[in-house]
């Protein structure tokens, strides 16, 4: 009579399971690395799921083949390679751990796109750079390198309290440039904790101000109402720049999506009346503009969007019209439509495997500015960088956030230059003071 053995039966259930388990998950690990090569940008259901694991992969590649050879050194101890699924897990591994390793190297390809695109403006190297350990930290950690003043109220609107947070370096306290941030996140979400961190703090580790704003949010919101708030903020800053130590006469803007449309913006439409009730006066200027994977343009007219973009979602959503009716409120919106000579300096930044903003818009817009602002104008095509690349440190973002402190420094550099040259009044001599009448 046979006898039941469960211990048996466990292991022979184990050595059976195993190796199907580990290829089905190194399955899944091969899938992030093929969908970071080729984000689903053009499929309705799996757009933001690919979008997002797209994204981790591209900018987390070392980490990713790190978890991966450990899932396949642990699975290898318990047996996976006793059959053939086992097999075929460890060939697709192999395959994963060549797709990561080939991220790697694209993501390092970004510092010298970057260079490339400063020196065709006589830009110096980055002469700050992040440490490579840095890269290996969640950079919340790397917070405390500033000093942050959070939840400062910069507005009352429409029952709302609007916020900002102020990053400040150490050292002296008079006349530093400061960098106005503008999160994205389709202008329905986002938060002023959330994006563009690395960059405030590299900056303020250079002797910089950061302001981190948040503004009204749509469908509540209607276009321009985010603009507004935003000049609003810029004035706020400009009032109280002695309380930061920050010069008024040097205030750059940056931000990325939805944040970099409305950065773009606010340095295309400056002291715009329309844009600016009851504070019609206020200096809502600003000397540097840096939009990342922005959105440039609200109609369309690539048709590099799906078709439903501008009726489906910037029509109801953002400016509560139809385009067919009311097209020049779509114009207004759109950056493209907005360029004149006298832009200030910009430095565009874009992927080219954006899913969410189109590289062809970005292409567009840089085209024009060129051909109109009497400015510098940068742009760097960052190859294979997904939407929000810059969100946290990769071998991708840090060149780039060292770029784009390069290019700010310069700007700066340029402003005291100018400020240093420009001749002051002459005192009236003493013999026209004799004959001035009393």
């Amino acid at each position: 009579m046979l006898k039941f053995d469960p211990v048996a039966s466990c292991d022979l259930l184990g050595a059976t399971l195993i190796p199907w388990i580990f290829l089905v998950v190194t399955s899944v690990g091969a899938a992030f690395t093929a969908n970071a090569f080729w984000p689903m940008g053009d499929h309705r259901r799996f757009f933001v799921p690919s979008f997002l694991f797209s994204w981790l992969t591209m900018e987390l590649a070392a980490h990713h083949l790190v978890w991966q050879a450990l899932a396949t050194w642990l699975f290898w101890e318990l047996g996976a390679m006793e059959a053939w699924p086992g097999w075929a897990g460890l060939g697709l591994s192999v395959l994963s751990w060549g797709g990561l390793a080939g991220l790697i190297i694209e993501g390092r390809r970004a510092r010298g796109v970057v260079h490339r695109a400063l020196s065709r403006a006589a830009i110096r190297e980055p002469a700050h750079r992040f440490p490579w350990r840095s890269l290996l930290i969640p950079f919340p950690i790397a917070e405390a390198r500033a000093r942050r003043s959070k939840d400062i109220v910069y507005r009352r609107v429409a029952g709302r309290e609007l916020e900002l947070d102020v990053y400040t370096p150490d050292g002296r306290r008079h006349l530093r440039p400061a960098i106005v941030q503008v999160h994205g996140g389709a202008w329905v979400m986002g938060d002023k904790r959330e994006q563009g961190i690395p960059l405030l703090v590299h900056l303020c580790q250079q002797g910089w101000v950061g302001f981190n704003v948040n503004y009204r949010l749509s469908p509540g919101a209607t276009f321009p109402d985010q603009l507004v708030d935003l000049k609003a903020a810029l004035a706020w800053i400009r009032e109280h720049a002695e309380d930061f130590g920050v010069d008024p006469n040097f205030i750059a803007v940056t931000g990325g999506s939805a944040g970099g449309h409305l950065a773009a913006l606010l340095a295309l439409t400056a002291n715009r009346p329309e844009y600016q009730p009851d504070f019609e006066s206020a200096d809502t200027s600003v000397q540097a503009c840096v939009p990342l994977y922005a959105v440039f343009d609200l109609t369309n007219r690539l048709g590099a969007r799906k078709a439903k973009y501008v009726d489906g979602f910037i029509g109801p959503v953002l400016i509560k019209a139809f385009f067919d009716e009311e097209p020049e409120k779509f114009h207004a919106g759109s950056p493209t439509d907005q360029i004149h000579a006298s832009a200030p300096p910009f430095f565009v930044i874009h992927g080219d495997r954006d899913t969410m903003t189109p590289l062809e818009d970005a292409r567009l817009f840089v085209e024009r500015l060129r051909d109109t602002s009497k400015s510098p104008v940068l742009f760097a095509e960052i190859g294979g960088a997904q939407h929000a690349f810059d969100v946290f440190l990769s071998p991708r973002s840090a060149p780039v956030i060292e770029g784009v402190c390069a290019f700010l420094v310069d700007q700066h550099q340029a402003y005291l230059a100018r400020a240093t040259a420009t001749p002051l009044p002459a005192a009236p001599s003493v013999e026209a003071s004799a004959r001035r009448p009393s």
